[in-house]
């Protein structure tokens, strides 16, 4: 088994070119897998039948993994399995037709309006790392960027003069986003100081000019968290601040997925929640028999 999920993972890395993100997540499930499917008597990928597979899910999900990791391991799964029938190893897919239990619905975390513009009108020094590290939260928070976007931008990619960003998403898909104007002005400090010690075009670099990573960053957004606001904060809940403000602003949720770079709207609509104060707060306002009139209060 472990050859055959070697050559599948080879396959991943040099053919499908699969990012490295992607390529330890499979290499993690599959591994998995592997393990339990040996403990119970498997022998061999071909010998993963769907009643067998089946059952092995289900003792993974009482052993506390979530309904969302193991729709993970079953997609995982399947794309081990069109390799292995595309390279004649095996004759059927087990996990076919295999749906995950189903977990709660996680609503994501977001700051509130209020936060948001605590964490970004601190006081920023005149220096290389502020100014680096407030471009990018504010870029963040303008333009609801994924961390794996941020990461990959180039200078080439923005356009200051017309408010626009220019990012590859999933499916090395394409878009245009628009760039607010407290991120432009963020921006415009911050690349004079970048200039003097790029290596190469990333946007976002490191005081030795190299391009920051993934995990850098998810280590100054949090450091400015704690700084800021007293909360652990990272990338993601930037992007979920940014959703959820916008869409609360202007209930247009077409629009909103445009933005975040949804090919589902239903991926969307998990934003559509709104805390019951707001709520409270419009019907208060706005019910006819809700409105408080002069003297009620006597």
């Amino acid at each position: 088994m472990q050859a055959e999920l070697d050559a599948y993972l080879d396959y991943l890395r040099h053919e499908r070119q699969a990012s490295p993100h992607t390529l330890a997540g499979y290499r993690r499930d599959l591994h998995l897998l592997m393990h339990k499917a040996a403990e119970a008597g498997v022998e061999g990928w071909a010998g993963l039948d769907s009643h067998r597979l089946r059952h092995l899910v289900a003792r993974l999900h009482q052993d506390g993994l979530s309904g969302r990791s193991l729709a993970r391991l079953l997609s995982a799964t399947r794309g081990l399995y069109r390799y292995l029938i595309r390279e004649k190893r095996c004759e059927h897919d087990p996990a076919a037709g295999l749906s995950p239990p189903k977990g709660p619905r996680r609503l994501p975390r977001a700051l509130d309006a209020d936060r948001a513009q605590q964490l970004l009108d601190g006081g920023v020094e005149d220096d290389f790392i502020a100014r680096r590290d407030q471009a990018l939260l504010e870029l963040f928070y303008s333009s609801g960027l994924r961390l794996s976007e941020l990461v990959g931008l180039d200078v080439d990619g923005l356009d200051l003069a017309d408010g626009l960003v220019r990012v590859r998403g999933k499916g090395d898909k394409v878009r245009v986003l628009p760039v607010g104007r407290k991120a432009r002005e963020a921006l415009e400090a911050w690349l004079p100081l970048r200039a003097l010690a790029a290596a190469d075009g990333a946007l976002f670099i490191g005081r030795q000019g190299r391009r920051l990573g993934p995990r850098a960053v998810q280590l100054r957004v949090r450091e400015a968290g704690v700084r800021e606001l007293g909360q652990h904060l990272h990338p993601h809940m930037l992007r979920h601040s940014f959703a959820s403000h916008l869409l609360e602003s202007s209930q247009d949720l077409r629009a909103v997925q445009e933005l975040l770079g949804h090919a589902d709207i239903a991926t969307t609509q998990i934003y559509t929640h709104l805390d019951f104060q707001h709520l409270a707060k419009v019907y208060d306002s706005a019910h006819p028999r809700a409105r408080r009139r002069t003297g009620d209060e006597t």
